[in-house]
């Protein structure tokens, strides 16, 4: 088992986003091969919460992945581009 903490992964989307849907798929798809190395969360954008969130990060368009704190992709990736940019963690 890995002791180490699980990489934070974030996924910011709004309810009528249908690129946030898809990346949430994608997500979905790819996230169990790393096993528990990532922990992932979601945030509504629009949220009291997501909204200042959005704001302290200049986030104006939805769907934002955030792989440890850091934006990694402000739009849906290919399959191929998320899994590159995982195995780099």
């Amino acid at each position: 088992m890995n002791s180490s903490k699980p990489i934070p992964i974030e996924m910011y989307y709004t309810l009528s986003c249908p690129n946030c849907k898809i990346l949430q798929r994608l997500l979905d798809e790819v996230l169990p091969q790393f096993n528990d190395r990532f922990q992932f969360k979601k945030s509504m954008a629009n949220s009291p919460m997501g909204m200042f969130k959005t704001m302290k990060l200049g986030i104006h368009t939805v769907p934002v992945l955030l792989i440890n704190n850091e934006i990694v992709f402000k739009s849906v990736p290919t399959k191929q581009e998320l899994l590159n940019k995982l195995k780099t963690y």
